[in-house]
């Protein structure tokens, strides 16, 4: 699958500044478990058909909000960018994938510091060499997990597992999106405070 500017497990992105033993920690912090890994891994072949309609339930909230879809809108009038969106979503959509596969390794982890400067005004827009507004606020990456993993339930559910184990799913999505959300966050935290 080619998806401009998806480098994930290329050399194109650089190692991450926390280590795959900070990042056991951090598992841990969250109660992430093997268990998480294996619904993860189950709400991906669930999912997979579904990521059109997942997205467009995500871009339906964030176009909703306007202080979150100014992040897409231009320098020049504030419209949002649509080739901008478009390819933003391609890559949202693989992160999805990329979520659920639950592969948690040093590729893994290097691409998510890689998400993170990509909000930051760090790497902000350098991928599509977009005319964009040049930063995202943390705090709107952090709220929007709440949105994003609650909007996953029916998603979860549409072919027909148990309560229990939807909620297993979901419960490993938020623990997932949590643990991501922090490791963006690194760009956004001085020097010595992550």
């Amino acid at each position: 699958m080619d998806i401009p500017g998806y480098t994930f497990g290329t050399a194109a992105v650089t190692r991450s500044p926390i280590t795959l033993a900070e990042f056991e920690r951090m598992k841990h912090s969250v109660a992430f478990s093997d268990d998480d890994v294996r619904w993860l891994r189950t709400s991906r072949t669930i999912l997979e058909p579904q990521v059109e309609a997942v997205l467009d339930v995500w871009y339906g909230f964030v176009g909703s909000q306007p202080h979150l879809v100014a992040a897409f809108g231009s320098v020049h009038d504030g419209m949002p960018l649509a080739d901008y969106l478009a390819a933003v979503r391609r890559r949202f959509g693989r992160w999805i994938l990329d979520t659920a596969d639950a592969r948690y390794d040093q590729q893994w982890l290097d691409y998510q510091h890689e998400i993170g400067r990509r909000h930051h005004r760090l790497g902000k827009n350098q991928t599509d060499g977009a005319a964009a507004v040049s930063h995202i606020p943390f705090r709107d990456l952090f709220l929007l997990v709440v949105p994003i993993t609650a909007t996953l339930t029916p998603f979860l559910a549409i072919q027909g597992h148990d309560q229990e184990s939807v909620q297993r799913m979901h419960d490993a999505w938020v623990k997932s999106c949590l643990l991501q959300v922090t490791l963006w966050s690194h760009p956004y935290v001085k020097d010595g405070d992550f």
